[in-house]
């Protein structure tokens, strides 16, 4: 008799004016888990998390910008408040520090609230997190922002893609920082390797597969 496998389960919230796919993942059994990318609306997130009765152990970054980071100060501030441990912060590349040192002035720009964030733990290429049994796989995927990351957990063939590919498209690089052929790079060396049968969740909008947008993906031909 085999033992059954240990389930990865996930929610979206989906936050700020950009409607950005804030992520809580969570392990089945334990109910402990993860949010990623936490960009604003910290009482939604709130909300998400009582709902799913997830017990929040750490935050993950995919990079600096603010709707993906804009909340994750004051997210980490109230759940440790409220459990009594640290929320640490986790990611993204520490070559996005100078996005996550300007987010209070950006979204000052766009008329909301969001604090400048620094995390508790830069990542790069080749570390891993952990979300109880779940191990996800740190990869470097410049473009979109120099210090992009994304979390690929090879057990459920699923990827944690953040701004890099969405479903029939890539990220913007038309900020000066931005680099087109360096996302592409990115894609077609360190995403596409990775098995057509990989599901993805991006950072706005809907989710796809490697195998759909190596298939279809304009960007990618």
């Amino acid at each position: 008799m085999s033992a059954q496998a240990p389930k990865l389960r996930g929610a979206i919230v989906p936050v700020t004016p950009f409607q950005q796919n804030c992520t809580l993942l969570w392990d089945d059994a334990t109910r402990r888990g993860v949010v990623v990318d936490p960009g604003g609306d910290v009482p939604t997130i709130l909300d998400g998390i009582a709902q799913t009765g997830v017990i929040v152990e750490r935050i993950l970054l995919t990079h600096g910008h603010l709707d993906h980071a804009g909340g994750a100060a004051e997210l980490a501030e109230t759940l440790s408040a409220r459990g009594g441990t640290p929320v640490p912060i986790d990611g993204p590349d520490q070559r996005d520090a100078f996005l996550l040192e300007g987010i209070a002035d950006q979204a000052a720009q766009y008329g909301f609230p969001a604090r400048n964030c620094t995390p508790d733990r830069w990542l790069v290429e080749g570390d891993t997190v952990e979300i109880g049994p779940h191990v996800f796989d740190v990869l470097h995927c410049p473009g979109h922002t120099p210090g992009h990351i994304v979390f690929v957990n090879h057990a459920a063939r699923f990827v944690l893609a953040g701004d890099v590919l969405f479903q029939g498209s890539v990220g913007r690089t038309d900020f000066p920082y931005g680099d087109h052929a360096a996302l592409i790079d990115a894609i077609k060396t360190k995403l596409l390797p990775l098995g057509d049968d990989f599901s993805f969740l991006c950072g706005h909008g809907p989710g796809s597969t490697i195998g759909a947008e190596r298939a279809s993906n304009p960007f990618l031909r």
